[in-house]
C-alpha cells in the first residue's frame, strides 16, 4: 500500500469528509513526524510502534565496480521499531 492508496482507503471507509482533507491531514503527520526526527525526537505510537533515528558510524567502504576504498561520513536514519500488538496482529 502506498501513500495514495491508504488516502483512497480512508476517503472510502469515512466519504464524509473530502479527499482534499484526507490528504492534507496525512500530509500533515508526515510532517510532524520528519520535523520530530530531524530534530532527534522520538515518536511513539501505541499499539503501532516508535520512530526513532540512530547514527551510523564513519567508515571505510569499497566501490563494487572499481574496488576502490572510499570513506563514509556518519550519518543519521530513520528507525522504526514494531509493537507487540502490531506483531501480534500481524502473525495471527
Amino acid at each position: 500500500m502506498n501513500k495514495s492508496d491508504l488516502i483512497e482507503t480512508l476517503y472510502k471507509s469515512n466519504e464524509l469528509l473530502p479527499k482534499n482533507d484526507i490528504e492534507d491531514s496525512l500530509n500533515y503527520i508526515i510532517d510532524c513526524l520528519s520535523s520530530s526526527l530531524s530534530n532527534g525526537h522520538r515518536v511513539e505510537i501505541r499499539g503501532f510502534g516508535s520512530f526513532s533515528v540512530r547514527k551510523r558510524k564513519e567508515r571505510i567502504a569499497r566501490n563494487p565496480k572499481t574496488g576502490k576504498s572510499i570513506s563514509v561520513t556518519t550519518k543519521f536514519h530513520p528507525y522504526f521499531r514494531a509493537s507487540k500488538s502490531l506483531k501480534e496482529a500481524i502473525n495471527n
